[in-house]
């Protein structure tokens, strides 16, 4: 014996073994930095899903529009991936950020940085959120290489990494004019054909085009994406899941909340001079969120004293 502990399942496999159940339904809410990711792991999430829009939001203070590049993108979603690797994260990856051979180098960092799954797309490189109008494809040919690229890397690499094709064809058009509900599903048909691991039918516009959707697509897992305020109406995790969907994904779930508590606590500075009152969790409980006891716990074991209260 070497003393070594056995290695954690990695996020990929753990991801995998979850979609391998078709009765049961991945959730997986919106987290786009390290102290959302750590509150929803705090409630016992087994899955999260790094949000595009919010890294674009949160490290750029810009909205999604195909303004983030591979580097902020994948150090982001390798720091989240990174606190608790044995719960799966799910990344947005855009349109893979270029040719091929870029595509193959993003699920290759992706897969060496711990991220379970990613998604790529079907728009342009100037893209644009997927609940916003106006969006441009690439063509078929273009948005499949894209796939070949993703589903070669993942085998070379051994990283396991899930591979989601996302077409936004239904609520987009390429140069060609080709675009809507069916165009859609030939695309995603054609992905599962090449080897991608789920589908990823974006702005569906209903509950009975949700059961459409997964009646007209082949049977690996599809995924739902849940934006409040965006063109997909809300439905529950429990609904999703009697309808046939794998994963649900809910982007914006931190991104509201955070967005109405912290405007709301400014405006309340700005016109009293003071933070709002109410119960505050002072330093100690905002540090603990972030693994304060489990820091000090480990110097301690490792005879440091740097953090004794003694």
């Amino acid at each position: 014996m070497n003393g070594h502990t056995e290695q954690p399942v990695s996020g990929a496999r753990r991801l995998r073994e979850m979609l391998a159940d078709p009765s049961k339904t991945v959730v997986a809410p919106g987290v786009y930095d390290g102290i959302t990711a750590r509150l929803a792991l705090a409630q016992g999430f087994e899955c999260l899903y790094m949000t595009g829009a919010g890294t674009s939001m949160s490290r750029l203070g810009m909205a999604d529009l195909g303004l983030t590049t591979f580097t902020d993108m994948h150090t982001n979603a390798a720091m989240i991936a990174s606190i608790d690797p044995s719960v799966p994260v799910i990344a947005d990856a855009d349109t893979g950020y270029g040719g091929p051979i870029n595509v193959a180098n993003t699920v290759r960092a992706y897969g060496r940085s711990g991220v379970a799954g990613l998604h790529i797309e079907d728009q342009v490189q100037e893209k644009r959120c997927g609940h916003l109008s106006g969006k441009l494809l690439v063509s078929r040919e273009v948005y499949h290489n894209r796939l070949r690229a993703a589903c070669k890397a993942r085998d070379e690499s051994g990283s396991g990494i899930v591979i989601i094709a996302r077409t936004d064809a239904a609520a987009g058009k390429d140069a060609e004019g080709n675009g809507g509900f069916d165009e859609a599903v030939e695309r995603l048909t054609k992905a599962a054909d090449i080897g991608v691991d789920a589908l990823f039918f974006e702005a569906i516009q209903s509950e009975e085009q949700c059961k459409e959707v997964i009646a007209r697509l082949p049977k690996i897992p599809v995924l739902l994406n849940m934006v409040d305020g965006g063109r997909t109406p809300i439905i529950s995790n429990d609904r999703a899941n009697e309808i046939g969907f794998r994963i649900v994904i809910w982007p914006t779930v931190a991104l509201e909340a955070i967005m109405a508590a912290v405007g709301k606590a400014f405006q309340t500075m700005k016109k009293t001079g003071k933070t709002p009152e109410g119960p505050k969790m002072g330093p100690g409980g905002l540090f603990e969120v972030c693994g304060l006891k489990d820091l000090m716990a480990f110097d301690e074991a490792v005879g440091g004293k740097a953090y004794s209260s003694n």
